[in-house]
């Protein structure tokens, strides 16, 4: 008996002391192929199909920094929707494109299907829009700067490239494959159950999702953490400043304001977890506009001032640890002091990808193709550096891995760029990963 053979064993003998999602990794991991020479004969010509694109890559990458396509450019993300089906509609995908300017206020989003029942069905998320626009595409050595090269139309090439070089070994035959690329993943459209509905639906129909935002050397994200904003209301007893601290007037709202943002500040912490008073207004007038999130505040140092308003956001890992968070506050802003009061209220942002079971399983899938190409392990991500992304509104539904896009750097500010030297390599590693979920051996 080799190894393998024994471990498998080992595992099946202990299978019904596995709780569910320990048995549901378990069960992937062992689904999927073990290459104890390297890359299997389909894997080396699906390597060999990536390599023979290296420089039409890159023009791919090119045309679609070319077009500009902030959020709020509505024909420019329609336009690089356009690029990418017509790029999709060649390796055999059905699109289609879901308008979204009346509901949300947004361009729309690109949905690509092949249909078929073998292997695992994959869900692939991209995004179109993009946070600044207008940088054309510039290569200097092996960088491709632009608007959008890192974040994230190099991924977006690097998915399809993956795509095109299963395509060309016969390896989408009867398997699904849904993509989407959003067109508002930077400025996500609100209400949230109209703007990601279709990437709910698509995730109902799928085993996994892979994400292609932008990789972190030595890593893939297993986890991502989610927002939510809270709002903070504080009142006291105006009057003459000389009567503070009595019975009367109490401690005012300012001092109010402040126990409590400095009882978050030593309670809260917490790993994964970080919460920011981003705006504060007080005094004896205040004013505030939470649609802008800015205000006005008077006031005279010989008044003790009645109303402070701050604004702020919270960053989470998991809904328990966010509902556990929103429990200590509202317990903090309840323990007022004399003669003050204040209440809490909380806005759900968009949800955390939490570290599942069966997300690290798939991070063992993508370690060992790493390997097995010579590119090193890979390790799980730190969530702390993660904001929300696309992937968490379906992170409830499907296991799933992210950080499969471009390396890059100066995302969201002038001078982007992608390390064009490691689109090959990550197109590869995307690749091999998706055929090793479709077909197990």
């Amino acid at each position: 008996m080799n190894a393998m053979t024994f471990r498998r064993c080992h595992l099946f003998e202990n299978l019904e002391k596995m709780s569910v999602p320990v048995f549901c990794a378990v069960a992937l991991a062992l689904a999927t192929p073990v290459f104890a020479d390297g890359l299997s004969s389909a894997e080396q010509a699906i390597v060999r199909h990536v390599d023979a694109r290296r420089e039409a890559a890159i023009e791919l990458l090119a045309r679609s920094v070319n077009i500009a396509s902030a959020t709020e450019n509505h024909d420019g993300v329609r336009r690089i929707g356009e690029l990418y089906a017509a790029e999709l509609q060649a390796l055999g995908f059905e699109t289609r494109w879901i308008d979204q300017r009346a509901e949300v206020g947004r361009a729309g989003h690109l949905v690509a299907e092949r249909r078929g029942t073998g292997g695992k069905r994959l869900l692939l998320i991209g995004h179109l829009d993009t946070v600044l626009q207008g940088e054309p595409f510039r290569r200097e050595g092996n960088r491709g700067h632009g608007s959008g090269a890192s974040d994230m139309k190099g991924g977006n090439a690097i998915l399809i490239e993956a795509l095109r070089a299963l395509h060309a070994e016969g390896a989408l035959d009867n398997r699904q494959v849904i993509v989407i690329f959003t067109g508002d993943e930077e400025d996500t459209g609100k209400p949230y159950d109209v703007s990601r509905a279709a990437l709910v639906e698509a995730a109902k129909r799928s085993d996994i999702a892979l994400a292609f935002e932008g990789y972190e050397p030595g890593t893939a994200v297993v986890g991502r953490r989610g927002f939510s904003s809270w709002h903070l209301e504080v009142t006291g007893s105006q009057g003459h400043s000389s009567t503070i601290f009595g019975d009367e007037r109490g401690a005012g709202a300012i001092f109010e304001a402040a126990r409590i943002l400095n009882a978050f500040y030593e309670q809260l912490r917490e790993p994964y977890l970080t919460f920011n008073p981003s705006v504060i207004v007080g005094g004896t007038d205040v004013t505030y506009d939470p649609a802008t999130f800015g205000g006005t505040a008077r006031g005279k140092t010989n008044v003790v001032p009645p109303r402070v308003v701050v604004e702020g956001d919270m960053r989470f890992l998991s809904r328990d640890q966010l509902n556990r968070a929103r429990e200590k506050m509202r317990a903090i802003v309840a323990g007022n002091l004399p003669q003050a009061s204040a209440s809490i209220s909380f806005i759900d942002g968009m949800p955390s990808m939490e570290p599942t079971d069966g997300n690290r399983a798939l991070l063992a899938v993508i370690d060992q193709v790493s390997r097995d190409l010579g590119d090193g392990p890979l390790v799980a991500h730190d969530p702390s550096k993660r904001g929300a992304g696309d992937i968490s509104f379906v992170a409830t539904l499907v296991s799933g891995l992210d950080g499969l896009g471009a390396l890059g750097k100066q995302e969201h500010a002038p001078g982007e760029y992608a390390d064009l030297d490691t689109l090959p390599i990550l197109t590869k590693r995307a690749a091999l990963l998706m055929y090793r979920l479709m077909w197990p051996q």
